[in-house]
């Protein structure tokens, strides 16, 4: 019996399941049924066996088996498979039919063992916003960090979407497993999850892969050591995995816990387990996905598998007003934005739900954004008639140009007010495109007007001499320098933080040096990071690994390259970065509670967050930054998974915005900083810094300065060759 789709096909012989290709077997799993059973000594236990019986029943394939523990417990195993989509689904039902009472807990795993090689160095991984390529960039103790363990399986939760991948590097084929519907519903919150945790209402399963090591265990007479006799290692058998319910972690066949623990018991301490309980009649269900196809690069592979899956788990477009969101996001800022002692700034941050200001620091890019909502504060009070809001941008702007440039050319960033001066900060190159960018965005707007603020110009000159000064040979810049302008950090990946900057820069002024220097920076990101996929280190208080900003930062860098030239190498390279950026959402949703009385979260869901960085699970609403690019690279592609992408971005990520003022927060338009919520509970930070304004309103005030319009959707009205034409801004770009 056997279920076809396109040129694999899943076949059932002996109780086994296998995906062929052309006559050949691709993966393979003769023991498809797979218990652990977690005993009274708080011992796991593993079974395994083919299927009893496989019959054909309305286009279904039906495989059904009983494992009997030794004990004596009984298990039912139910699994459905049918051709779904672009793949084949399988629906398992497990069933309690017998007890033992020294049998506490259950959960089930389905595996699929590829035939091309049993490596793990022979393949590249995607989770999304966990694992890229073989996770060279991550923290020591993150997943994946080495491919020599022996379980990798990541609660499906923990992913911004509930997909894991495995690629043969060497011939392209593919096999993604991933959580067939989002349908996880909201667990027991009595206590909270720990190892060998128990609980019915447990919906969550894991995804991942392993190579269990193949060990013979031998114990003494009173069961009390264990000796552990490794195997040839190339017979280690290699699986991609989704466990239900969830297991979460690696095991590395190192041991845990206190010299009394039985060793036994140590060497799987590091994979936290959770059960559902063995009790007569009760069942557990859960769908997987399995999708397989042969790539030509694992970019291809990423944004296929990806689509594919997210077109079957995304959440509804959330029903955000822009205008509202926009124009409360300013009254925001211009609420907080006055002179602090000699300067003129916004509070570092504010506490929610009142908005009282914890600390006044002023940090020009990255967390901070201070000239950049500068020129927001000019561009609104001049669009509604606010002079104060107009007049507070001039003064934040006035005073980054007038005290905050350092002698050698770059912009200091970090300002004490109330001890009136600069604090030293490494000269990020992340922060100085982020503030440079602000300054002569508003240099640029007063121009037009007929003010023409030369002490602006020049603060945009001096930085855009600089950075074409310390430019390395190969085009790249360092992540950040010293105080004497000198290299601090060598990693060279926030290269395209800056490309934006001197793009404009050279567009204001007409010097070709700087669209030079622009290319030559775009070509080693080309060549480093777009090639490679070397997106990481965009995050200033995180390390240098795989990270989301990064990426945000290579799309809008490699975006200026292709309004400037036209040259479809950058075409390309935006959409591989907004295909890797995308990864990082989670466009999927599933219930959480947040603890917390006056919360977004406690009516809206969260779709549109995203992951930070690897190394941990916190999340935000940065994906709001990336609606106008998207939209951008849509017209320019005619792909309409952009579009909707864009549309997607535009709503969801705002809501953790107290948008209308119905949540509470003391002030409309307040949200988070971060939060992580993989267990259900929301954890994280209950306060507001500047960017998390910033980072909404500049997308939607791009989006209007382009179409005249604060909705994609009526952007969508305009005839398609005039919004062609729009999109092309530099044709249009003039002071």
């Amino acid at each position: 019996m056997q279920l076809t789709i396109n040129e694999y096909s899943l076949v059932f012989e002996n109780g086994g399941v296998e995906i062929v290709k052309s006559d050949k077997t691709m993966y393979r799993n003769d023991k498809p049924l797979y218990l652990f059973v977690l005993d009274y000594m708080v011992m796991t236990n593993f079974y395994d066996k083919s299927y009893d019986q496989v019959s054909e029943l309305n286009g279904q394939i039906v495989g059904i088996g009983t494992i009997c523990s030794p004990a004596g417990s009984e298990f039912a195993f139910r699994d459905c498979y049918e051709v779904c989509g672009s793949g084949f689904s399988m629906k398992r039902t497990v069933t309690v039919l017998k007890a033992d009472e020294s049998e506490h807990g259950f959960a089930s795993k389905f595996t699929l063992r590829p035939t091309e090689s049993s490596d793990t160095h022979d393949f590249n991984y995607f989770g999304p916003g966990v694992w890229y390529k073989q996770n060279d960039f991550v923290p020591p103790h993150f997943m994946g960090y080495s491919l020599d363990n022996e379980y990798f399986h990541w609660q499906e939760t923990r992913y911004a979407l509930p997909l894991f991948a495995m690629q043969n590097i060497a011939s392209g084929e593919t096999v993604a497993f991933s959580r067939l519907a989002a349908d996880v519903t909201l667990r027991s919150m009595h206590r909270n999850v720990y190892n060998n945790y128990i609980d019915p209402t447990y919906t969550i399963g894991s995804i991942g892969m392993s190579q269990p090591k193949n060990m013979t265990l031998f114990y003494d007479d009173l069961n009390t050591t264990v000796t552990r006799l490794p195997l040839d290692r190339s017979n280690d058998p290699l699986g991609i995995d989704y466990v239900y319910p969830a297991d979460n972690g690696e095991t590395t066949g190192r041991t845990f816990g206190g010299a009394g623990m039985n060793p036994a018991r140590r060497q799987i301490a590091s994979l936290n387990r959770i059960f559902h309980p063995v009790q007569v009649g009760y069942s557990d269900t859960y769908g997987v996905m399995a999708n397989f196809g042969c790539y030509s690069s694992y970019q291809e592979m990423l944004r296929l598998v990806w689509r594919s899956t997210n077109a079957r788990l995304q959440s509804p477009i959330a029903g955000t007003d822009c205008e509202l969101l926009y124009k409360n996001n300013m009254k925001l800022l211009k609420l907080k934005a006055r002179k602090y002692n000699n300067s003129w700034g916004v509070p570092f941050l504010s506490f929610l739900p009142d908005a009282q200001d914890q600390n006044v620091d002023y940090q020009y890019g990255f967390v901070g954004q201070q000239p950049a909502i500068g020129y927001q504060l000019i561009r609104y009070g001049d669009l509604e008639h606010d002079e104060e809001s107009y007049q507070k941008g001039v003064n934040i702007v006035d005073f980054w140009c007038s005290r905050g440039m350092s002698s050698f050319g770059a912009p200091m960033l970090w300002f004490n007010p109330p001890l009136d001066e600069f604090q030293y900060e490494p000269y990020w190159t992340r922060m100085i495109g982020d503030g440079m960018e602000g300054i002569l965005d508003a240099y640029i707007y007063l121009h037009k007007k007929g003010d023409n603020r030369t002490s602006w110009y020049d603060a945009c000159k001096m930085t855009a001499d600089w950075l074409v000064r310390v430019q390395n040979e190969d085009g790249s810049y360092y992540r950040s320098y010293d105080q004497d302008g000198n290299l601090c950090m060598d990693s060279k990946a926030n290269t395209t933080a800056v490309i934006r900057f001197l793009i404009h820069f050279y567009l204001v002024s007409g010097t070709e040096l700087y669209k030079q220097a622009a290319l030559k920076a775009g070509d080693w990101s080309y060549d480093n990071i777009y090639l490679n996929m070397e997106y990481r280190g965009g995050t200033c208080d995180n390390s240098d690994v795989y990270d989301k900003e990064s990426a945000i930062y290579g799309v809008f860098g490699f975006l200026a390259l292709f309004d400037l030239t036209g040259e479809d190498k950058w075409l390309v390279a935006s959409c591989g970065a907004a295909d890797y950026v995308a990864t990082w959402t989670y466009t999927w949703s599933f219930p959480i509670v947040t603890n917390l009385p006056i919360h977004p979260f406690n009516k809206n869901n969260i779709s549109g967050q995203s992951l930070i960085a690897t190394g941990h699970s916190a999340t935000d609403m940065y994906m709001a930054a990336c609606s106008y690019a998207f939209y951008h690279l849509y017209l320019y592609t005619d792909d309409t998974a952009y579009l909707e992408f864009a549309e997607f971005l535009s709503k969801n990520p705002q809501q953790c915005n107290d948008v209308d003022g119905s949540v509470g927060y003391s002030i409309p338009g307040l949200c988070h900083e971060a939060c992580g919520f993989s267990d259900q509970v929301l954890l994280g930070q209950y306060h507001w810094l500047p960017w998390c304004t910033f980072v909404e309103v500049d997308p939607v005030s791009r989006l209007f300065d382009t179409f005249g319009t604060y909705e994609i959707t009526e952007a969508e009205k305009l005839p398609l060759e005039e919004r062609k034409k729009l999109n092309r801004i530099y044709d249009n770009f003039s002071i």
